[in-house]
C-alpha cells in the first residue's frame, strides 16, 4: 500500500487532513496537496464531456502521480560526495587496523564537518543518512552445525550468587557441554584461576570416562596467554600440557564471537536457572555442590551420553594438577604460600621443604616423606596452624600454650583446654602427644572422647568413700532386721 493510497483512503473515510497528518506522521502540506489533487481529479471526472477527457481524468485518478522535477533543487549527495565518504570509510578501517579496538570512530557529525570544510554544502541530516547507509554492515549468516558423538565439547565459566552459611558469595560454575549428545557437566568453584580450570577438566574426563577429540574455548586468560597481532594467539602453556596429556585438540573461538560456542553459553544460563533459581541458600559449599550434582542428573536424563562414551578417546589416569615449590620454614615453623602461612612440624625450622599446591589443598614433603597437609586458605594474611606440629616446643615452654596462635586456630581443642586444663598445660600437652600419631580426621574426636570418659571415671578416694557408705547402709539394714542396737 503506497503512502498516497493510504492518505486518499483515510480522506475517503471522512478523516480530516490534520488527523491524517498526525496518524500517518506525514507533513500537512503533503496531505493537503494529495487530497486537493484527488478532489480536482474527481471534479474533472464528473465534468468530462468526451471520451478523451474521461480517459485523462481516469488516468490521473488511478495512476501514480508524477511530479514536475524541473524546478527541484539539485541533491547535495553527488557522486563526488559519495566517493569522498567511501574514502573516509577506508581511512577508518586503516585506523582500526593500527589502533585495534578503540572509541575514536568518526561520527556523522565529524563527517559533516569534514565535508563542509572541504567545500561540500551538506546538511547534517543528509550526511547522517548516507553515512549510515554506507557503513551498514551486511547481516551475518550462520551455518548450522552437526557434530558426531565424541567429537566436540565446549567449556566456559559462569558466575552464580549463593548464600553460603548466611553470607552472600559469588561462586563460579565451570561448565562443559556436548552439542552432539546434549550432555552437560558443571562444578562450583570459588575462583577461576588456572588450577581450578585444570581441576574441572580432570573431574569432567574422569566422570565421563574418556576424552573428546576437541575442546572449544573462548579467549579467556586460562586459554590465551597473549595476542600476537590481530588474529594470532599464544596458548597458555599449562593448557598445552593438559591437552598433550589427554590427547585432545584445542579450538579457540574468534574474538567477540560467542556464537561459535553457543551451546555452552546457553548451558551456563540453563544450569544457573535450573539449579539455583529456586534454591540458593546452603549451609556450606559442599552442600551446594551436592545440590548441583543432583540437579544435573535430572537435566541429563534425555542426553545421549551413554552412546557418546563409546566414541570417546581412551581414558587416562587423572592428570597431576599440582604446582611444585621449594619453600623455607620460618622461625614460627610455618611456610609462606600466596600470602598465607601454613605450619609444619617444629623440627623443620630453618629447613627447605617441598610443596605440592593443588587448587584446594597443600601437601608438604621433607626428604620425600609427607609431613603436613592443609586445606588452602581463601584470601590473604591467613593462618592454617596444626597444634600437633608444635608439641615438642610447647612441652619445653608450656606457659606459651595459653596465648599461642596454634591453640587459637584449633578451636575444638581450645574449648577443651579452657574448660578442663587451663591450669594444667603440661597434662594437656601429654594428652595431645598420646594421640598425635592418629589420623587427623579422627584425632580430635578421639581426644575429646578419651578426656570426657576420664572425667566421668571416679577417683580412688571417691570409690573408697562409696564402698564405705554402702557397707554402713548394709549394717544398718541388718540391725533393723534382727533388732540389734547400733554401735556408735
Amino acid at each position: 500500500m503506497t503512502l498516497e493510497f493510504e492518505i486518499i483512503s483515510c480522506y475517503r473515510r471522512g478523516e480530516t487532513k490534520r488527523g491524517i497528518s498526525r496518524k500517518l506522521e506525514v507533513d500537512r502540506k503533503t496531505v493537503r496537496k494529495i487530497c486537493d489533487a484527488y478532489d480536482e481529479t474527481l471534479v474533472k471526472l464528473g465534468e468530462a464531456e468526451d471520451d478523451q477527457a474521461l480517459e485523462r481524468a481516469t488516468e490521473e485518478l488511478v495512476l501514480k502521480r508524477k511530479y514536475d522535477s524541473s524546478n527541484r533543487k539539485k541533491t547535495a549527495f553527488t557522486p563526488e560526495v559519495e566517493a569522498r565518504m567511501k574514502e573516509l570509510i577506508e581511512e577508518e578501517k586503516e585506523k582500526t587496523k593500527r589502533l585495534g579496538s578503540h572509541k575514536q570512530a568518526l561520527t556523522a557529525v565529524a563527517v559533516a564537518e569534514i565535508l563542509n570544510e572541504e567545500g561540500y554544502d551538506m546538511k547534517y541530516r543528509t550526511v547522517a543518512h548516507y553515512w549510515g547507509q554506507l557503513n551498514k554492515k551486511a547481516k551475518e549468516a550462520f551455518i548450522r552445525q552437526e557434530y558426531e558423538l565424541g567429537s566436540r565439547v565446549e567449556f566456559d565459566f559462569g558466575e552464580v550468587k549463593l548464600e553460603i552459611n548466611g553470607k552472600v558469595t559469588t561462586l563460579y560454575l565451570a561448565v562443559f557441554a556436548s552439542p552432539a549428545s546434549d550432555y552437560y557437566w558443571a562444578y562450583l568453584y570459588t575462583h577461576q584461576k588456572q588450577d581450578v580450570f585444570q581441576d574441572a577438566h580432570v573431574r569432567f574426563f574422569e566422570q565421563v570416562g574418556g576424552v573428546y577429540l576437541e575442546v572449544v574455548y573462548d579467549n579467556m586468560r586460562n586459554v590465551v596467554s597473549r595476542f600476537i597481532g590481530k588474529s594470532e594467539k599464544e596458548l597458555n602453556a599449562r593448557l598445552i600440557q593438559l591437552a598433550t596429556y589427554y590427547g585432545f585438540d584445542i579450538n579457540v573461538t574468534n574474538c567477540f564471537s560467542g556464537n561459535e560456542k553457543g551451546t555452552v553459553e546457553g548451558r551456563v544460563k540453563k544450569v544457573r536457572q535450573a539449579c539455583f533459581t529456586k534454591v540458593y541458600q546452603f549451609d556450606s559449599l559442599e552442600t551446594a555442590c551436592d545440590h548441583l550434582q543432583s540437579q544435573l542428573v535430572k537435566l541429563n536424563e534425555s542426553s545421549q551420553i551413554e552412546a557418546e562414551k563409546e566414541q570417546l578417546l581412551f581414558y587416562r589416569p587423572p592428570f597431576e594438577l599440582a604446582d611444585f615449590h621449594e619453600l623455607k620454614v620460618n622461625s614460627y615453623s610455618a611456610i609462606h604460600y600466596e600470602r598465607n602461612q601454613y605450619s609444619v612440624p617444629d623440627y623443620l625450622v630453618g629447613k627447605t621443604v617441598q610443596v605440592k599446591a593443588y587448587h584446594d589443598r597443600l601437601v608438604i614433603y621433607s626428604n620425600n616423606q609427607e609431613v603436613a597437609r592443609h586445606q588452602k586458605i581463601e584470601g590473604s594474611q591467613g593462618f592454617c596452624l596444626d597444634i600437633f606440629h608444635y608439641i615438642k616446643t610447647l612441652k619445653k615452654k608450656p606457659g606459651a600454650l595459653k596465648h599461642s596462635h596454634a591453640l587459637k586456630y584449633n578451636p575444638d581443642l581450645k574449648i577443651l583446654y579452657e574448660k578442663y586444663y587451663s591450669d594444667k598445660p603440661r597434662d594437656f600437652l601429654e594428652l595431645l602427644e598420646k594421640y598425635q600419631a592418629l589420623n587427623p580426621e579422627v584425632r580430635i574426636q578421639t581426644i575429646e572422647s578419651s578426656l570426657l570418659s576420664s572425667l566421668e571415671e571416679p577417683s580412688m578416694e571417691s570409690r573408697q568413700d562409696a564402698i564405705l557408705q554402702q557397707t554402713q547402709q548394709t549394717l544398718h539394714q541388718f540391725n533393723d532386721l534382727f533388732g540389734l542396737e547400733e554401735v556408735i
